[in-house]
């Protein structure tokens, strides 16, 4: 069943940046997040400020990094 990140992801700000930690060594960071949009489950899924969705599948994710970003682009 989805969980929603909103009661901690969203007390850092309306826009967050993620920096994903793969299983395979790779991270990705990914901007301009918008911290109401992202439900967590099989694969989690995050709407960025220009309309793109990310889906991540969670079995391949060691660690998530959040940071709050102070301008909203």
């Amino acid at each position: 069943m989805p969980t929603g990140l909103k009661s901690r992801v969203e007390r850092m700000g309306k826009l967050v940046t993620q920096i994903i930690h793969f299983t395979n060594g790779n991270k990705r960071t990914f901007n301009n997040i918008r911290s109401d949009t992202i439900i967590q489950g099989e694969f989690t899924k995050m709407i960025t400020t220009d309309g793109r969705m990310i889906m991540v599948n969670t079995k391949n994710v060691d660690v998530i990094e959040v940071f709050p970003q102070k301008k909203i682009h």
